[in-house]
């Protein structure tokens, strides 16, 4: 095992030189004259921390507007947990017609920032503990991006000498037997050095403050959600390297949550100065008909008519009036020293339940569906866990304080209590609880709660009030993926048509990714 410690403790140590604030774009990245030489950084290790800690920062992005196109405006809206407030968005992602300029955002912003850090790691140095966290965020970042879109480009961009991004993609399932195998590796390093005090970068390490047996327990977590992500296209995948990843140890305790604590969450901008979202009706409309005590913690109450409530608006409208959708309808409740979750012991709980109602004990799926939503409650603060898992409530017919788009029926009629049996229609109920309680703990990770979504069905969602995609996505199961952006018809046509070949042939949001094949209803 390489001696590794006082590299470690010069490499994290430069990681505060990463500045925080608005970037604005890509090009605003590059160093301005009056800083440190590419050579005086490398001479004190301070490139390889910068680029370490730049992929951390596009895990879940930091950056606001980097956050609103990756997030608020996409998975979030897709997943049922946001919505839009501006009257002057016409063409945006909830209506399925977004701009050409807000679909370059969650590709071409992402594969230009990801990968000069993910390069100026791998090669510059040979420190083996460096190279496996940059292959963990690389995995991380790009995981959601194939989740995304489907087929993107990941081997080759590595394997290209020139360092060009206009190289070959790889199919979806490459992809994730790919980042398997780095996942795999990243594992194996960390524990060659689960030695390695946690003392050498503590205060620059933002996640987990240099302990490297939570960085293990995250990677773990990571492998069993990518696994889970397999059920129904790859099951024997699914099934083995979700026990790889259990048994190897995942997070089980909130203490152990995987949280970027930067020095400021710029993300509450968007909420609470632009006021560009509010909560969406799904997830209200389900915690209200629960009655749900995490409620307060997770959103304010808006008001309408001097009634005050937890009022959600419903995904994929037209708004008139900015001003009264921001008072009305609730948000999120986030500062600016609010953390930015990566992944919590709810999830990770109810991926263990999951892969015990497919493959183990029904008793035991039970059991840690239960765990799960306990430690929800505990992460929120919030008390009554142990009644509410008894709760036979169903979530709540939409309707709109306004009186506009309220629904004729609740989107689902399933209640909280684990339903006793084990036949195959039991075990699919008792799936969708798992799923729809796993929804509500994760909120706001948009992009896994949509790709959970688009995977099983779950939670039932309400249609979107205005399709403006041409007839190429049904408003019932809503978008499946997002098209590629201009820029690769424009810079990498070639390698992007075989790319929509791997598609059936066409690049709209109705295509389904390679492991979205389960039979919608």
């Amino acid at each position: 095992m390489k001696r590794i410690q006082p590299i470690i403790s010069a490499l994290f140590g430069a990681l505060l030189l990463l500045s925080w604030g608005c970037t604005g774009d890509f090009d605003e990245i590059n160093r301005n004259p009056s800083e440190a030489t590419n050579e005086e950084l490398q001479r004190e290790n301070y490139k390889i921390g910068t680029n370490i800690r730049g992929l951390q920062n596009l895990v879940i992005p930091v950056q606001e507007h980097r956050y609103q196109f990756n997030e608020s405006l996409t998975g979030n809206a897709f997943a049922g947990y946001m919505a839009e407030t501006p009257d002057g968005w016409k063409e945006k992602f909830s209506t399925f017609n977004p701009s050409a300029d807000w679909l370059k955002w969650p590709f071409v912003i992402v594969m230009q920032e990801a990968y000069p850090y993910y390069r100026g790691v791998i090669n510059n140095t040979d420190d083996e503990v460096a190279i496996a966290l940059a292959k963990l965020f690389r995995v991380a970042i790009m995981h959601r991006m194939t989740d995304t879109y489907g087929p993107i480009p990941y081997s080759k961009v590595v394997e290209d000498s020139a360092e060009s991004l206009t190289v070959a993609y790889d199919t979806q399932e490459e992809v994730y037997m790919k980042m398997f195998e780095e996942l795999d590796e990243v594992l194996a390093v960390l524990h060659a050095n689960e030695q390695l005090s946690a003392d050498a970068f503590r205060k620059f390490d933002y996640v987990y403050y240099g302990d490297i047996l939570k960085w293990i327990k995250y990677t773990n977590s990571l492998k069993l959600r990518m696994a889970m992500r397999l059920s129904y296209v790859k099951p024997e995948v699914s099934k083995s390297k979700g026990a790889e990843a259990i048994a190897d140890g995942v997070i089980t305790a909130n203490a152990d949550n995987a949280q970027m604590h930067a020095p400021e969450n710029r993300t509450a901008l968007i909420y609470n100065d632009w006021g560009d979202h509010r909560v969406a009706a799904d997830i209200i409309s389900y915690m209200n008909g629960y009655n749900d005590p995490r409620r307060a913690a997770m959103f304010t109450q808006g008001t309408w008519n001097k009634k005050s409530d937890y009022y959600g608006i419903r995904v994929g409208i037209d708004p008139t009036n900015k001003a009264t959708m921001v008072e009305t309808f609730s948000n999120q409740v986030i500062s600016s020293s609010s953390p930015y979750l990566w992944f919590n012991a709810a999830e990770a709980t109810f991926l263990r339940a999951e892969w015990e109602l497919r493959w183990g004990s029904p008793d035991a799926a039970k059991e840690l569906y239960e765990d799960a939503i306990v430690l929800s409650f505990e992460e929120r603060g919030a008390s009554g866990a142990e009644s509410y898992v008894t709760s036979t409530a169903k979530p709540a017919k939409y309707i709109d304080p306004m009186s506009e788009y309220s629904a004729d029926a609740p989107a689902s009629d399933i209640s909280i209590a684990w339903e006793a049996g084990d036949t195959d229609a039991v075990r699919e109920r008792n799936l969708e609880r798992i799923i729809t309680q796993k929804w509500i703990a994760i909120f706001p990770l948009g992009i896994e709660a949509w790709s959970e979504y688009r995977r099983t069905g779950y939670p039932r969602l309400l249609p979107v009030v205005e399709n403006k995609s041409g007839g190429t996505v049904d408003s019932r199961y809503g978008m499946r993926r997002i098209p590629y952006p201009v820029e690769e018809y424009t810079e990498n046509p070639v390698h992007l048509q075989t790319a929509i070949d791997m598609l059936g042939g066409r690049d709209n949001g109705g295509v389904h990714v390679w492991w979205d094949v389960k039979p919608l209803q």
